[in-house]
């Protein structure tokens, strides 16, 4: 990660946490925290308020180990009625807040989390930024048995899937990277894809976007 990248992600994570202690963010507040380097960037500020956070729901293992090394409780979705923010990154974002995510390979539980909270506050630095989405290969999380299934059916419509070897995601499943899509409709395209059998969630987070986008450039944060 080069020096400007690194300033760039720790200056998203600092607008994160300014930005819910603007909306409220009341002590002993559960809040959902997904996953990636911009997130554990995140996580490093949270550490300064550590107090006001009752507790988390994680989208990763890995992320529910970085909380608890700075003395966060991490709760199972199932023991919390609803969060009201949840904050993370994304591989690309429009202005229209549609995302993709699942570069690692967390797209699942990040959909999840997504859909418990209020607010989903993506955090991202200006290079992540593009006007269509695609160039990011496309994640799709697929039961094991299905993948070679659900490849075919990808280059039937226009997509060129490469199988993510050596991963197995927290849920046990593989992912398939789709290159070459033309992401013209994005929610259209989760939609479609989301039907097919095999498939358990796609990196597109249109249907349900970020709400609010925040983008760190070389300069300060621009609120989306």
């Amino acid at each position: 990660m080069s020096a400007d990248s690194d300033a760039k992600k720790q200056r998203a994570a600092r607008a994160a946490l300014d930005y819910l202690l603007d909306e409220g963010l009341k002590p002993g507040a559960i809040i959902g925290v997904g996953t990636g380097s911009t997130v554990n960037c995140f996580i490093d500020v949270l550490a300064s308020v550590r107090e006001r956070i009752g507790a988390a729901v994680s989208s990763s293992n890995a992320t529910t180990t970085r909380l608890q090394s700075i003395g966060i409780e991490v709760l199972d979705l199932n023991d919390v009625e609803g969060l009201n923010f949840y904050v993370d990154g994304a591989d690309e974002a429009t202005r229209a807040r549609h995302l993709i995510k699942g570069g690692g390979a967390a797209l699942t539980r990040e959909k999840i989390v997504t859909a418990a909270a209020s607010q989903f506050v993506c955090i991202v630095d200006d290079t992540k930024v593009v006007t269509r989405l695609g160039k990011f290969p496309l994640p799709i999380e697929v039961i094991p048995m299905a993948r070679s299934l659900v490849a075919r059916q990808l280059v039937a419509i226009g997509g060129r899937p490469v199988w993510r070897q050596g991963v197995t995601t927290d849920n046990g499943n593989h992912i398939l990277d789709v290159h070459d899509l033309a992401i013209s409709d994005p929610p259209a395209l989760e939609q479609q894809l989301n039907q097919l059998a095999g498939v358990v969630t796609v990196g597109l987070f249109a249907s349900r976007p970020a709400d609010v986008l925040l983008v760190a450039s070389g300069s300060g944060v621009e609120v989306i």
